[in-house]
Order: structure tokens, then C-alpha cells, then sequence
């Protein structure tokens, strides 16, 4: 179980190397947003942001720190003024993002210092996919929440710009997990040092 961007992202790039050094492991994946409980859905591992993860879980990093990037198009700054501090937010039209089918929209999280806050912002969308949040900040539909290294090369070209970067601080990245009471089988070992870091 794993959220579609680790999917894209970290799994399917090494999914054939995997499968050459592993002829005979059969990975059956599921990519859902919902923050799903691993144990009861019957998965003998996930992969998640490392905030996420349960305690009693057995955790190994597979992908370095991620910073989130607040950006908007030349054309959506040409009608709207560029916010100074998360609480201007409120006055802008944001693109929210839902974790999954029915899960939660997401609360845009600043931290600067030692202050930290959770804005729950406002537009014309709500979408479950990052590649659409991106379309929709390119087309000048409003502001996005998204990951830095999602949108790099649209920041260099000048396609969309980047505000209230110094409230946006790295935070923990991806981490295959696992239940520390249930014996790791061959098949999930391999997959870890396929993966790790």
C-alpha cells in the first residue's frame, strides 16, 4: 500500500530491476491516498511520508527529505496579489488536494522557526491527483500546495513562481514500513534493498 506519487515517483522506476533480480517474487501493489491501516488491510508492508507511520512499526527511508513549494502562474499574479505570510492565503483562490476517494483535504502545513500552522484554504477546486493540481496552476486556475521537485522545471521556466518559500521547511520523505511483530518474509527484504536508501 503507497500513495500513487511514491508509486510514480520511487517504485516504478526500479520496478524492472526489481523483477530482473527477483524472477520469482510477484509484488502486488495497491496505490491509494487514504491513509489506510497496512495490518488490517491484510498488506505485509507500505510505503508512506515518515509522519505518518505508526510507532509500532518497523520503518527503513526510501527517499530523501521533501519540501513542499506554494506556486502560481504569471497570468493567476497578474489579477491576485502575492501573498507575505500563510495568512493571506485566505484571500486567494487555492487548488485543494484530497488524500484518496472521500479522505481529507489537505491542510496546507508552513513552518517557519519555530512557528508552525495548518491553513485550510479556499478555490474553485478540490482534486485527488497532483498531476491535475499542476495543470490547474499552470492554467492560472490559483495557487497550489505541491512538491518542490514536481514543479522544478516549471519554476525554471518561469511557468509558474514560487511565494512564501521561507515558510516552506524540508520535511521527512518516504518510508517503507512494516509491523515489528510479524516475521519479514524474503520477498519484503528484497524489496527494501531494492528501495533503501
Amino acid at each position: 500500500m503507497l500513495p500513487r506519487l511514491a508509486g510514480t515517483e520511487l517504485l516504478a522506476p526500479k520496478l524492472a530491476q526489481f523483477t530482473r533480480d527477483y524472477p520469482d517474487v510477484v509484488l502486488d501493489i495497491a496505490a491509494d491516498d487514504t491513509h489506510l491501516d497496512i495490518v488490517a488491510g491484510g498488506y505485509d508492508a507500505g510505503i508512506q511520508y515518515g509522519e505518518y507511520i505508526q510507532k509500532d512499526m518497523i520503518a527503513v527511508r526510501v527517499s530523501k527529505d521533501h519540501r513542499a513549494a506554494i506556486v502560481g502562474s504569471p497570468a493567476y499574479f497578474k489579477s491576485h496579489p502575492r501573498p507575505k505570510a500563510p495568512r493571506d492565503l485566505l484571500g486567494q483562490r487555492c487548488i485543494n488536494f484530497r488524500h484518496g476517494h472521500g479522505g481529507d483535504v489537505y491542510r496546507w502545513e508552513f513552518e517557519k522557526g519555530r512557528k508552525s500552522l495548518s491553513v485550510a484554504v479556499n478555490g474553485p477546486l478540490i482534486v485527488d491527483d497532483v498531476e491535475i493540481v499542476i495543470r490547474a496552476a499552470l492554467d492560472g486556475i490559483g495557487l497550489a500546495f505541491v512538491g518542490e521537485d514536481k514543479v522544478s522545471q516549471h519554476l525554471a521556466s518561469g511557468a509558474l513562481i514560487r511565494v512564501l518559500d521561507d515558510w516552506c521547511q524540508p520535511f521527512s520523505g518516504f518510508f517503507l514500513y512494516y509491523p515489528s511483530k510479524r516475521q519479514q518474509p524474503a520477498a519484503l527484504a528484497a524489496l527494501i534493498d531494492t528501495l533503501r536508501l
